[in-house]
This record gives structure tokens, C-alpha cells and sequence, in this order.
């Protein structure tokens, strides 16, 4: 999009402590190695460079060579498992990272997954099929289908991979700029690593190893009205499939079921769309009706799958000039989604039970 809010990438540093808050002064952290072969995060060290733990087996050590003085590993050790009053001390300190897109880390870790979690197994009783065929390391284009009127596809999704796959890969989402406009909204959608839908940023992010989350029904996909549900919309002109050519990365179809009943739209009040400014309003049988407990998604049973990934080396760097390739391709990758949805509901059998 022509006016998309571009965030600068500084070539000085990839990270920065939280806005308004003070830069913490340097600390001297514990020398030592935890038994997981992740460096010590404890800063209270002695004269020796060693925590009070570290220091008092790096003594019976050195006293005693043949012991063994492994420790069990200790969970504050991961920061993925790093407790609230940790946290909260990080927080009030400043002492936090947050990449140049705006991602921050331990607050999607620690808090904002969590959250996403209790949808994702107590409400939608989402399966997750196929998360293993994601790569392990490495870029990747995840290229999913869009439903529901409200976009809770997209955050399902990243659950899914962020706690299910056995790397734990975390989804860099793009979107429309809209979304990042929006209040309350928009600096969670930053903060839980999602960005600007730019080819900049996109091959940017892939450019650095990440998983890239796409939706190329964009609003014409959420937006759909119910005769429509599970039939993909235009993938536009493919530019998904360009940036994935240019950035030699593969792609990985997902489809995702349940979206269209937890927001069933029924009709589309395009004149409160156009006095929000809003590519459309949805009407759902419990919305408007209900006000804002109408908001409320229904309780559907959702499938995720994660396609076998499309390998596009083999394609020479000057393909994504092609623009009859391009969509020949990228119409590939729609019809390989589109039977994943047809596959998926027919195993889900009831939308509800």
C-alpha cells in the first residue's frame, strides 16, 4: 500500500529498550553455563564472576574434579519459561527487547500467548495437522486462507506453530495498514510480531530467517458473507508468490477451518462501513443484536493444517519478472488450499459438537 507506515530499519541496532523508559546501565552477568548449555541469566555474581549457585559448584569442582556437579535445569534459565515476577522486573526496568518492526518478545511469550491459548484449547478445541512439515529453522511464506470477519484465523495460527512445532517458530504476520491503525489493536498486533503488509518488510523479514504469514484474500476473505464460506477468494495479482520467488524461500500452504462459524456473516452494512471508514461492517446473528457481548465469537471446532512446503529453488532469480508464471503459480497454491478445506470439513464433521 501506497501509504503504509514504514518502519525504519536502523543499520546501527536491531533492538532497543522500551520507549520512554531509561537504557539500564551495563550489569556483569554470572560466567556460568546451565546444564541446558544456556548461559546463567542471574546478575547478583560474586568476586569470583559466579552466581551464589554457580560459585559454590565451580568450588566443589574445583575440590573435587571427578564429581559431578550438574544441576537439574532450571526453568528461570529459558526465557521461554521465565516467571511473572521476572517479567514484571524486566518491565519496570526497561530491560526488555523490541526489534525495529516492534516485536516484543518475552511481552507475546509471557503474556499475549498465554491469552491466545485459552481460545485455542478451551473454546475453539483446535487441531493442529502437519506442523512438523514447517521447517525447523529458516524463511519460509505461509500462505493461509482469511474468514470470519474478525481475523482471529491469523492468531490461532500463530499459537498453533509457537507452542505445537518442536522449534517453537513464531509467525511474523503482515497486514493491511488498517489493522496497525487501529486503537488498542494495532500496538498488540506490533508487539506480537506482526507488520505492515510492504514487499520491503516482507522480504526483510525473510531475508533474516523468519517464518512470514500471508493472507492473500486479504479483506475480500474476512469480509465474505456466509453463501461464500470456505471458497477462496482472488489471490490478487500474486504478489506473495513474487516476493517468495525473489527471496528463494519456500512456501507453505496452510487451511484453516472454523473461522466462518465462530463470525458468521450474514449480511455487510456497507454504509457504517463507509462512515468508519471500514472495508465492511458485519452483521452476524448476534451482532449488532446483542451489542457487545454480540462481539463474542461462537464456539466452533476449528482444523489448522499445515500443507507439505512448495520448493521454488529450482525457479531462476529473474522468475518473479514473469508475470504469467507468477499467477500461474500462485493460482497452484490456491487450488492446493482450497482442496485442504474441503478435505478438513468433511474430517471436522460438525461445525459445533
Amino acid at each position: 500500500m501506497s501509504d503504509a507506515e514504514v518502519i525504519p530499519i536502523s543499520s546501527a541496532s536491531r533492538s532497543s529498550t522500551a520507549k520512554g523508559m531509561p537504557r539500564p546501565q551495563p550489569r556483569v552477568r554470572c560466567r556460568a553455563t546451565t546444564s541446558s548449555g544456556r548461559p546463567c541469566r542471574n546478575y547478583a555474581v560474586t568476586a569470583s564472576g559466579y552466581c551464589r549457585t554457580h560459585a559454590d559448584n565451580e568450588g566443589q569442582r574445583q575440590a573435587h574434579p571427578s564429581r559431578n556437579t550438574e544441576r537439574a535445569p532450571d526453568p528461570s534459565d529459558d526465557d521461554e519459561a521465565m516467571g511473572l515476577e521476572q517479567f514484571f522486573r524486566h518491565r519496570l526496568a526497561g530491560d526488555y527487547p523490541v526489534d525495529d518492526f516492534g516485536y516484543d518478545r518475552q511481552l507475546s511469550r509471557e503474556i499475549l500467548l498465554p491469552l491466545a491459548g485459552l481460545l485455542y484449547h478451551r473454546y475453539f478445541r483446535v487441531r493442529t495437522l502437519g506442523v512438523e512439515r514447517v521447517p525447523a529453522n529458516g524463511a519460509a511464506l505461509i500462505v493461509a486462507n482469511h474468514s470470519g470477519s474478525v481475523p482471529l484465523d491469523a492468531v490461532m495460527m500463530q499459537y498453533g506453530l509457537a507452542t505445537e512445532h518442536p522449534s517453537k517458530r513464531i509467525v511474523r504476520c503482515v497486514a493491511a495498514n488498517l489493522a496497525f491503525r487501529t486503537p488498542f489493536i494495532g500496538p498488540l498486533a506490533r508487539k506480537s510480531g506482526n507488520a505492515v503488509a510492504i514487499e520491503e518488510d516482507t522480504f526483510e523479514l525473510l531475508r533474516r530467517g523468519e517464518l512470514v504469514g500471508v493472507f492473500p484474500e486479504g479483506y475480500k476473505g474476512v469480509g465474505k458473507g456466509w453463501r461464500e464460506r470456505y471458497r477462496l477468494q482472488r489471490f490478487g495479482r500474486g504478489g506473495f508468490m513474487e516476493t517468495a520467488l525473489r527471496a528463494g524461500v519456500p512456501i507453505i500452504p496452510v487451511a484453516i477451518v472454523g473461522a466462518e462459524e465462530a463470525y458468521p456473516m450474514i449480511a455487510n452494512a456497507k454504509w457504517l462501513a463507509r462512515a468508519f471508514g471500514f472495508p465492511y461492517f458485519p452483521i452476524t446473528p448476534t451482532f449488532p443484536l446483542l451489542g457487545p457481548l454480540g462481539a463474542m465469537p461462537l464456539p466452533s471446532k476449528w482444523i489448522i493444517e499445515f500443507g507439505e512446503p512448495i520448493d521454488l529453488s529450482t525457479y531462476p532469480k529473474d522468475a518473479a519478472e514473469d508475470a504469467m508464471l507468477v499467477f500461474d503459480l500462485a493460482d497452484r497454491v490456491r487450488d492446493t488450499i482450497q482442496q485442504m478445506l474441503f478435505e478438513n470439513l468433511s474430517k471436522r464433521g460438525s461445525a459445533f459438537f
